[in-house]
């Protein structure tokens, strides 16, 4: 399973990022695991982001940030989630992490699908 946690919906940093994963969604579906997008925007909100740019991934709303703080996705910025990235592997274990407080980069698609490669090994 791949977590990916950004900031917000319709952000130009957050489109970029999600829009990648999109294009390279034929990539990241080869290696089986299931990957989902999470931030603290509402449902009606990543619907909307969801069709605008038509990705393939399911978003998750984390509005009271419980799920980002389980896994120490804090952001530098109140209200947010930190863009990160949680590779879990099938017995529940995390086996990578990348956690950007202040998620000006966005993480880059091969290091996660290698990631995803390297859980299977």
């Amino acid at each position: 399973m791949v977590l990916l946690f950004y900031p917000g919906d319709e952000t130009p940093i957050c489109t970029r990022q999600m829009c990648s994963v999109r294009d390279r969604w034929e990539d990241y579906a080869a290696t089986g695991a299931e990957v989902v997008g999470l931030s603290t925007n509402t449902v009606d909100s990543h619907r909307k982001f969801a069709e605008h740019h038509n990705l393939p991934l399911r978003l998750l709303a984390d509005v009271d940030r419980k799920v980002a703080d389980l896994y120490g996705a804090q952001s530098l910025i109140p209200g947010k989630v930190a863009r990160s990235v949680f590779v879990i592997d099938q017995n529940g274990v995390i086996r990578y992490r990348d956690v950007r407080p202040l998620g000006l980069f966005r993480p880059r698609d091969d290091d996660i699908i290698q990631a995803v490669r390297d859980a299977q090994a």
